[in-house]
């Protein structure tokens, strides 16, 4: 179990997922740039906020936005996007807890049993679909540890459980060392705001920084590598 002061952001587990570099150069080092993408991301999550209601009702669900979340078991804590809350029928109100928790929790003024469902947005097609669904998945296992009640799924929940808590333990590790991993370069990259701090075409190719320092300088003067202009 973590204490307060030691819970990690959620949201780091996304960074660590997709890039432990990125992940090192936001939460350890305070960098951080905008692109297309997370601009886009950063509009699509305040359309989500713009209803101006937090609580809303539709039939047989109800809508939370903005939930706060943490979790002293895996030392994380942030926010939901949408938490919708599903009545159960009434034939599971009596239903045994699962491992310990409940099959739903009761809400203020509503009558029955609700079970947690977590809905996280994304902008677009995203070519690895991992660290959303890490992301997710630990927002489901906060939700169970807060209300005690088993929360099976949410919009891409399945399948991330044991690699969301391996995530959660690799976030605290790197961000404890200090240390930003070397640069890495993949196909991640291109899609990453922070490519011009990283810059993996540099700390991708195994030179020194003396023939890299040369190279640039050579560069910047026009001149060819035996130090003569072309």
């Amino acid at each position: 179990m973590y204490a307060e002061d030691q819970l990690q952001p959620l949201s780091g587990l996304q960074h660590l997922t997709f890039c432990e570099r990125q992940c090192a150069l936001i939460h350890i080092e305070q960098v951080w740039h905008d692109n297309v993408l997370t601009i886009e991301g950063t509009r699509l999550h305040e359309r989500v906020d713009e209803t101006g209601r937090r609580f809303e009702t539709r039939g047989d669900v109800r809508i939370t936005r903005g939930l706060p979340l943490r979790s002293f078991r895996l030392g994380l804590a942030g926010r939901a996007d949408v938490v919708e809350f599903h009545r159960l029928p009434e034939s599971l109100k009596d239903a045994e807890p699962e491992d310990g928790l409940a099959p739903g929790v009761r809400l203020p003024g509503a009558a029955g049993l609700w079970r947690p469902f977590p809905v996280e947005y994304k902008r677009g097609t995203v070519c690895d679909p991992l660290p959303n669904k890490v992301q997710l998945c630990a927002q489901a296992l906060c939700l169970e540890e807060m209300l005690g009640v088993v929360v099976p799924a949410g919009a891409l929940f399945h399948g991330a459980p044991q690699r969301t808590e391996a995530a959660a333990n690799r976030l605290h590790q790197l961000l404890a060392s200090g240390e930003t991993p070397p640069a890495v370069k993949t196909s991640a990259c291109r899609n990453c705001s922070l490519v011009a701090c990283c810059q993996p075409d540099v700390g991708s190719r195994r030179r020194s920084a003396r023939t890299y320092l040369r190279e640039a300088v050579a560069a910047t003067l026009g001149l060819n590598q035996e130090g003569a202009s072309p």
